[in-house]
């Protein structure tokens, strides 16, 4: 009988799923994507119904080549790709490539690897959906159609190497108004007057705040200045207090669903600073699976991409099992169910969690690497949390009144003050014991009414409104799901990519939109407007949906949307001027050659250039950020030769660090840029970016050089070779591979 062929996108997929299956089975890699569009040209025929012109890329010629021998040779040959559309869509195109059809060909699907999931799937084969690749292919074609006929525009129109994406630019925008509403954001002053009072001959002191006099209840600004607030102070002075009233409520906090793709994003960065893509890549390694030693290579999570918070039951009934064992006091008489809200959600799908509750991440510790394992710990107790009794917390609060002397009537002293103190309590911790929150308690004396206080100290504080805050990946996350934009699983690599592309830096965690991304959001929405539209481009997402649902045929929805784009394309090409963009006229007179100065926009932001160009290259920084980016580049560190500061410059390569007494002393040093990594040598430096002083080139050393002389010409991921073991790096042409170079281990970058 000849062997059942599978096949699966990575060879860590192929090695868990092949360990469940006999000798009647061969898994093997497809090493992801077989067929896409070409990258040197826009590889899809508008005027054929927008017909793709798939290629197999260089990268995947081998793979498709030994999978072409080996399903030639095979019995049954699986399709066991991911059961999203992006999945479906590579299933799609190894069969267009392999040939094999009819009853040969099975299409199988799994949400966890493990025997007992990849049983079933071989048990339950089904065709290829091609609901689902339409939906994939319209997708992927309607991205190529504004990615390689917008960007090169912007090339055109404002400086070269620019890129403009249907999902991109909508987030660019997102950024760029919010930090508008910054810049728009005006101060508002106001005060607050808090009491620090102590219940007579009794610890502890308590706070109390002043909330209201007479029966006039002071809102957020009623206390307006330092006059008013002084006002106030003077009134109180020689008060006496007692407390006027206590009252206490039960509230309960129930916990939160377990994980889809878009919660576990946002809580991985709030929780553990991880950005959206490193926590895609990781969660992908803990479902592909983890060698654990004794059982192998296993995979802990299921499925990452999803928008469901469904749970199988078998789960429940194993967390419910764990909990019985571990917090009998916080299992609840029946099983927590949850309902999906995110729009457009795919309930055929589970949430993420982990494959079995029994594996508490105590027991896998030893197999995971510090990131791996702080996510898993974050998956199971999400999910186990979720099938827990209601927290319960008791919420106090204290009355206070401040009778003002009799004697500061001047000052309205025959008014009455009220002061409000609040404390809270966890009575019981149901999922709280498993699923740690924050849950800050505030405990108040024991008090009754009409007990007489003692006044420690009064305090009056000045405040002001905070302007909105950038976002985070968290914060954007969340917004853009909110606003059905884009699909979570897309969400990482896009907001990876508005960094890449220069439009967005981080400051800490937080998203900081560059002048170009002002210059190009303001281009695109006011030319191009339905391109960076929030609802335009929800209802894309909702088409795309309808064609996958297989209510919708695919050619009609990317013409619809490709009709006036590409009239509004040819207008403004004719139109739009690179000039009146990029170029601002100024009084300036060049002091070389006397012709005008005009403020120009380049790579690194706007600065001042010569008209006479390219007979005079004269360029220098606008007058005011000259200044105060002289400012900005002084550094603490001393020099090491000569012991003067250091300042911030900016060359060739970006910034580095420059003597302040140059050209006297002409020492130079980069600006390490951090991976993350810790060093695989060693494990107490970090892997930085470096330059080498010969070429320019880019490598990754340790942050204790000369100490450690650790260095890679790649960027390391942290993570360790399969067969050697030796740090891997991200490789070229979407590849990971092994830093040895005596061996070859390969494997493509994981899908984000």
């Amino acid at each position: 009988m000849k062997k059942a062929l599978v096949i699966v996108e990575s060879p860590t997929k192929a090695k868990t799923i092949a360990k469940y299956l006999g000798k009647d089975f061969e898994v093997k890699s497809s090493f992801g994507h077989v067929r896409d569009l070409p990258g040197s040209k826009l590889g899809v025929d508008v005027e054929h119904d927008f017909a793709p012109q798939y290629v197999v890329p260089e990268k995947a010629e081998k793979a498709v080549a030994e999978l072409q021998k080996l399903a030639a040779k095979a019995g049954d040959v699986y399709y066991a790709t991911d059961e999203d559309r992006e999945g479906e869509a590579i299933a799609w195109h190894l069969q267009e490539l392999l040939g094999v059809r009819g009853e040969r060909a099975k299409r199988i699907t799994f949400h966890e690897i493990t025997e007992e999931a990849i049983r079933a799937a071989l048990a339950n084969p089904r065709s290829i959906d091609l609901h689902l690749v339409d939906a994939q292919q319209a997708r992927r074609i309607l991205d190529r159609l504004v990615g390689y006929k917008l960007s090169p525009f912007l090339w055109r129109k404002v400086v070269r190497g620019l890129s403009a994406g249907r999902v991109q630019s909508v987030v660019v925008r997102l950024i760029v108004e919010r930090e508008r509403e910054i810049q728009a954001f005006k101060a508002q002053e106001y005060w607050t007057i808090e009491a620090d009072l102590e219940k007579r001959g009794v610890a502890p002191s308590f706070v109390a705040k002043l909330v209201k006099r007479g029966e006039e209840t002071f809102d957020k600004f009623a206390i307006a200045d330092q006059q008013t607030a002084d006002g106030l102070m003077a009134a109180l002075a020689g008060s006496s207090w007692r407390v006027a009233g206590i009252d206490s409520k039960t509230s309960r906090r129930s916990p939160a669903a377990p994980f889809t793709t878009s919660t576990l994003q946002q809580e991985a960065n709030n929780r553990l600073g991880y950005s959206a893509k490193q926590t895609m890549r990781l969660a992908q390694q803990l479902y592909e699976g983890v060698d654990l030693g004794a059982e192998g290579s296993t995979g802990l999570i299921t499925y990452m991409r999803t928008d469901s918070v469904n749970l199988a039951t078998k789960f429940i009934d194993e967390a419910r099992a764990w909990l019985k064992e571990n917090h009998a006091d916080a299992l609840p008489p029946e099983p927590r169910l949850y309902k999906t809200k995110a729009k457009g959600a795919q309930e055929a799908h589970e949430a993420i969690r982990p494959t079995s509750a029994f594996r508490a991440p105590e027991s896998v510790a030893a197999s995971l690497d510090e990131r791996q394992l702080k996510l898993y710990e974050l998956v199971w107790s999400r999910a186990v949390a979720s099938q827990m009794t209601d927290a319960e917390l008791l919420s106090s609060g204290v009355n206070v009144l401040a009778l003002p002397a009799a004697a500061s009537a001047k000052a309205g002293a025959h008014d009455t003050y009220t002061f409000r103190a609040t404390g809270s309590t966890v009575v019981k911790r149901g999922f709280l014991a498993v699923y740690v929150t924050e849950t800050k308690e505030t405990l108040l004396p024991d008090l009754a009414s009409d007990d007489a206080l003692d006044l420690k100290e009064i305090l009056p504080k000045q405040h002001f409104t905070e302007p909105p805050a950038r976002y985070t990946e968290a914060a954007l996350v969340k917004t853009l799901e909110e606003n059905g934009i884009g699909r979570p699983s897309t969400y990482a690599p896009t907001i990876s990519t508005v960094i890449d592309r220069n439009y967005v830096e981080k400051d800490g965690r937080k998203l900081k939109p560059t002048d170009l991304a002002f210059l190009v959001n303001d281009l695109l929405v006011a030319h191009f407007p339905n391109v960076v539209d929030y609802g335009f481009t929800a209802e894309m997402e909702k088409d795309l949906d309808a064609v996958a649902e297989g209510e919708k045929e695919w050619v009609p929805v990317v013409r619809e949307f490709y009709g006036p784009f590409s009239k509004t394309l040819e207008e403004k090409e004719k139109e739009i001027n690179k000039k009146d963009l990029t170029e601002e006229k100024t009084d300036e007179k060049c002091e070389k050659c006397g012709e005008p100065m005009v403020i120009k926009f380049g790579r690194f932001g706007k600065f001042l250039a010569c008209t006479g160009y390219p007979k005079c290259k004269n360029t220098k920084p606008l007058p005011g950020e000259a200044d105060a980016a002289a400012e900005a580049a002084a550094t603490d560190e001393k020099c090491a030769e000569c012991g003067a500061p250091m300042m911030v410059k900016r060359g060739r390569f970006g910034q580095f660090l420059s003597c302040s007494r140059y050209p006297e002393c002409k020492t130079t040093k980069q600006i390490a840029k951090k991976t993350g990594v810790r060093c695989p040598t060693c494990g107490e430096g970090e892997m930085v970016e470096r330059r080498s002083k010969k070429g320019g080139r880019t490598f990754y050393g340790c942050s204790r050089y000369p100490e450690c002389k650790t260095a890679l010409w790649g960027k390391p991921t942290g993570e360790k070779c399969p067969k050697c073991s030796a740090p891997l790096v991200f490789a070229k042409k979407d590849l990971i591979g092994c830093s040895n170079k005596e061996c070859k281990y390969t494997r493509p970058t994981d899908a984000e």
